[in-house]
């Protein structure tokens, strides 16, 4: 089954990691911007990560089969220095008219604060004057307030349903975001997130409309292979084939094909032939 991971920090992953998810199926996958561990103190700092993952993650993906591109924004947890956010913000242009930039993103939540919001507003205009999809980081702590807020903002500045995943949902709000029209994000992320055990009874109880699966492996306890696990586990309870392949496939799909920069390759061949050696 062909793979598309829609939500993966590879910047933080090795190239074995890639030719395993190759190995396995992903033959694309989308970078959006990230918290990197530590906050940044230059504007600088985040312009050159931009063209890191821009350009450089592009290429040492290529290399293994896989086509990467990338969503571009200010991580909530980087706003509270309002400073530097705005700096930030004001310099995002340019990167999100990249050729291999498909959406804004993540921004959203992360402590629910004054200055996350008034960060996530700004962001969400400068991706609705370009009609860009939007990946919307639902926080981990007070999710289900963080989630309704989240909400109460999207239809407050008239974006369009359609170019909004809100994503990182959990039993908790998967029914509020799913009647937003929105499409909503299920992250299988070991500790803090669901399971593919979790992801797939939500599934089973909701359906597979405008629902998508992501691994958002990262640089914390992670698997580049989550996706892949929630396939084996669907086909294990006997789901409906067409319903996976909506999951991992259809649905990520339909949602960044709203962008014109979305044209994914999904027949690249590894360019190093030796690249599988063992």
């Amino acid at each position: 089954m062909t793979i598309i991971e829609p939500h993966i920090h590879m910047y933080s992953r090795t190239t074995d990691d890639y030719q395993a998810m190759y190995m396995a199926g992903i033959r694309a996958c989308v970078e959006p911007s990230f918290w990197m561990g530590a906050d940044r103190r230059y504007a600088g700092t985040f312009f050159d990560y931009f063209r890191l993952i821009l350009d450089f993650e592009t290429v040492r993906a290529r290399r293994f089969g896989i086509d990467h591109f990338s969503a571009i924004a200010l991580n909530p947890k980087e706003t509270e220095d309002t400073r530097l956010a705005d700096e930030v913000i004001a310099g995002l242009g340019e990167y999100l008219d990249h050729p291999r930039c498909v959406a804004l993103g993540e921004v959203g939540f992360n402590n629910i604060t004054p200055n996350e919001e008034k960060a996530f507003v700004k962001q969400l205009h400068m991706a609705n004057s370009r009609k860009m999809p939007v990946i919307v980081h639902l926080p981990h702590v007070n999710k289900l307030k963080g989630t309704i807020r989240t909400i109460e903002i999207v239809k407050a500045e008239g974006i369009n349903p359609d170019l909004i995943v809100l994503d990182h949902n959990t039993e908790e709000t998967i029914k509020i975001s799913k009647d937003t029209g929105c499409y909503c994000g299920m992250t299988v992320y070991p500790i803090s997130k669901l399971d593919p055990e979790r992801a797939s009874n939500i599934i089973q109880e909701y359906g597979t409309d405008r629902m998508i699966v992501n691994g958002s492996a990262d640089w914390g306890i992670s698997d580049p292979l989550s996706l892949v696990k929630v396939v084996k586990h669907m086909e294990r309870k006997k789901l409906p084939l067409k319903d996976i392949q909506a999951l991992v496939y259809d649905n990520p799909m339909k949602f960044y094909n709203q962008s014109s920069k979305w044209k994914p390759e999904l027949q690249l061949i590894p360019v190093d032939p030796n690249v599988f050696q063992r």
